[in-house]
C-alpha cells in the first residue's frame, strides 16, 4: 500500500511504502527549516538538491548534498534546512 504524508502546511510531502527491509518514504522538501522526530532509526538520502542537517547531540549544521545521506538514531529529533526544493528517500530501520 502507498500512503500519502504531508507536514508543515504542505511544505514537506512524501509517499510511503514498505519493502522487505522495512518502511520507506520518498518526498520533496520546500525551502525552509523543519524539525522532525523519529521513533525508528532513519537513513535519509538526498536525491536532488541539498539539505543542511542539525543532528542529535551535535552543535554544527552538516551539509548533505545530492548523492549523500545521514543517519538519525531512534527516539530522537533532528532539524533540516533547505534553500531549494530537495528530494529525499528516507528509510526507517
Amino acid at each position: 500500500m502507498i500512503t500519502e504524508n504531508q507536514y508543515f502546511d504542505g511544505n514537506v510531502k512524501s509517499l510511503g511504502y514498505e519493502t522487505a527491509e522495512g518502511k520507506s518514504t520518498i518526498g520533496v522538501i520546500n525551502p525552509g527549516e523543519y524539525t522532525f522526530g523519529t521513533a525508528q532509526k532513519e537513513i535519509m538520502h538526498v536525491i536532488e538538491g541539498e539539505l543542511s542537517a542539525l543532528l542529535p547531540d551535535t552543535a554544527d549544521w552538516k551539509s548533505i548534498k545530492a548523492g549523500s545521506n545521514f543517519e538519525v538514531p531512534a527516539n530522537s529529533s533532528f532539524k533540516v534546512r533547505a534553500n531549494v526544493q530537495t528530494t529525499y528517500l528516507c528509510q526507517y530501520r
